[in-house]
């Protein structure tokens, strides 16, 4: 069997623990594609799989990576779009770091006229879980208002554009000045340093309540949440960087008639993920492709550094994505 380079997790724990080494090449199987990965973003998942709290789903490779953009080198049987030499960003269960992938092809779309493939590798991850979080489940609308966490972070770049091309007004809270300019810059109507300010307070005192609140963290912050939303307004976990246990008192959810809702995208079929896809391909794709939203790409490591790159996701410093190209 042919090898190729991949990242290699040789235990759980920490970023060192992730090496360049050589892992069996993929094969193409029905309906799926096999891609010449020229770039594959990093992801907060990812460093959870590493640490290992987030177990691949069933049949997926046990390389990190949840998505790629590059070369198709060989089709399946049973694939009708796409053919050898297009150039594609997809979806994956499992196994972008490394030299080759295989890709649904259902989960593949096509290179947005004008990216690259290192910023198209920043796309499918975070386009399709802002997609799904706060247009489906969220259900934002024109004229809503919505909060966004972790503004700075692949996610957060990505809800905010979005947010603003589909005409709603945009709050946000980062951990810096700096960082609060940086989404100023990105279309943040306010941007809250929570280092320094209450976001619960920040919009009280404005008269502001929020449609829409998209959430990472959790813990104390499912409370306050509910605290700034607005009647019949929606609030989406996507992720638990505090804690997923909590205690708090949800008398606003009946008062308000709120949704406390939530998902996950990696376990979700290939068939549901195809869906989102062809939404985003259908609502977004044109918008990238005129530049009215472009992923941010915040720095490059090359596959062997894979553990650095980790290091600076851990660190909090980033602002936009983190790419490892081949």
């Amino acid at each position: 069997m042919m090898q190729m380079d991949a990242v290699v997790l040789t235990g759980f724990g920490g970023p060192e623990l992730l090496t360049l080494g050589k892992k069996p090449m993929p094969v193409a199987k029905e309906a799926q594609l096999l891609i010449k990965v020229a770039a594959a973003g990093v992801n907060r998942p990812d460093i959870l799989q590493r640490k290992g709290g987030y177990p691949p789903p069933a049949g997926a490779p046990d390389t990190l990576g949840l998505e790629v953009a590059g070369e198709v080198v060989e089709v399946g049987p049973g694939c009708k779009r796409f053919k050898k030499g297009d150039h594609v960003c997809a979806l994956i269960p499992g196994g972008g770091y490394a030299a080759f992938a295989v890709a649904a092809e259902d989960n593949c779309l096509p290179i947005p006229a004008g990216l690259s493939l290192v910023e198209a590798a920043a796309l499918p991850e975070t386009y399709f879980t802002v997609w799904t979080n706060v247009f489906e489940r969220g259900r934002l609308a024109k004229g809503e208002t919505v909060l966004i966490h972790g503004g700075s972070s692949g996610i957060g770049t990505t809800a905010i554009q979005l947010a603003k091309a589909f005409g709603a007004r945009v709050i946000t809270t980062v951990g810096s000045a700096e960082k609060c300019r940086y989404v100023e810059g990105l279309g943040a109507d306010i941007a809250i340093n929570y280092k320094i300010d209450d976001f619960v307070e920040v919009l009280k005192a404005r008269d502001i309540r929020c449609d829409v609140i998209l959430d990472m963290v959790g813990g104390s912050y499912v409370a306050r949440n509910m605290a700034v939303a607005a009647l019949h307004g929606r609030i989406v976990q996507i992720a638990f960087q505090e804690s997923s246990k909590v205690e708090a008192d949800f008398t606003p959810l009946m008062v308000k008639r709120l949704i406390y809702t939530g998902s996950t995208l990696r376990p979700r079929t290939v068939a549901e993920k195809a869906e989102i896809a062809q939404a985003l391909e259908k609502k977004v794709w044109t918008l990238l492709s005129r530049g009215e939203c472009k992923p941010r790409i915040f720095k490059t490591f090359p596959l062997s550094e894979a553990a650095e790159a980790h290091r600076l996701m851990e660190s909090n410093a980033h602002m936009g994505k983190i790419v490892l190209t081949l």
